[in-house]
């Protein structure tokens, strides 16, 4: 029997009327309706900020932790129960910045897991400073002055450190990203999707309009097996490229080799705990 991800009393959505996140969720229930799930079996993990609110707007398993540590807590559940499906979801700041050590760390584990990051090139929740991927010479109310660093790259970053699934998308174009969303979830390891978005409130600049006029769809001439393409397109800024920048062939996902799935395969929450043992680590 199908089940709706969506709630049949539709929850107070603390949201800025106009912001990207009312299309990235619907793009995430529209794909987790297609893709079948089980919300029974389906857990989405974030950290903080506007963006990790999601989890709370969506009728699913959620965990909501400590900024930046969605990606460990996400981790852990998948390698706890293989047999779920975990997406970590969450902004740009929480992700690449507080998260940013998390995020390397675990593109090299390989988990299996779905990888959503709103990226709207500036913090939401905390009043508009620059996030790691706001653009030069964009003024905050912190950096007054404008923004002196180079952003961030998260897709090239990704690619580098080995990512099975690079995909990078626009709110405004919700059923391709409700397709790349779609296409995470079911790559077997890890697999990243960079969501552009407007943050009404705080970001004047990259506005609706300025992701649509800066952004190109990938066409079916893009190769995405071959990693020097992939890192071609993530690469550009002028214009950002949009779609399935790379997905290659699977890699063994990070719970499968570890000691406790060598010679047993059934999930840690099943099997049977010698108490004598856990106090013996523990020491008491």
């Amino acid at each position: 029997m199908k089940q709706s991800f969506d709630f049949e009393k539709q929850p107070d959505i603390a949201w800025c009327p106009g912001c990207g996140n009312f299309q990235i969720r619907q793009s995430l229930l529209d794909a987790f309706e297609s893709l079948s799930l089980d919300k029974t079996r389906t857990v989405m993990v974030s950290g903080i900020g506007q963006a990790a609110k999601m989890p709370q707007y969506i009728n699913t398993h959620f965990f909501n932790g400590l900024h930046g540590r969605a990606l460990p807590v996400a981790v852990s559940i998948k390698a706890a129960n293989p047999g779920l499906t975990v997406i970590a979801e969450g902004g740009d700041g929480d992700m690449y910045g507080e998260g940013g050590n998390h995020f390397i760390h675990n593109i090299r584990r390989n988990p299996d897991i779905a990888h959503i990051v709103h990226n709207n090139m500036v913090y939401g929740l905390t009043k508009g400073q620059a996030s790691p991927t706001s653009r030069k010479g964009f003024i905050t109310p912190v950096q007054v002055s404008g923004v002196i660093n180079e952003p961030l790259n998260p897709l090239a970053l990704a690619l580098v450190l080995g990512a099975g699934f690079v995909a990078r998308s626009f709110s405004g174009d919700a059923e391709k990203t409700k397709e790349l969303i779609m296409q995470a979830v079911e790559y077997p390891g890890y697999a990243l999707v960079d969501i552009f978005h407007p943050c009404v409130s705080f970001n004047k600049v990259n506005t609706f309009k300025w992701y649509r006029d800066n952004t190109v769809w990938l066409d079916e001439t893009h190769d995405i097996s071959s990693f020097e393409n992939a890192l071609s397109k993530a690469m550009s800024l002028d214009p950002f490229y949009l779609g399935v920048l790379y997905k290659g062939d699977p890699k063994p996902v990070f719970h499968t080799q570890l000691a406790a799935y060598k010679n047993d395969t059934r999930p840690l929450f099943q099997r049977n705990r010698n108490m004598r043992d856990v106090s013996s680590l523990l020491g008491v």
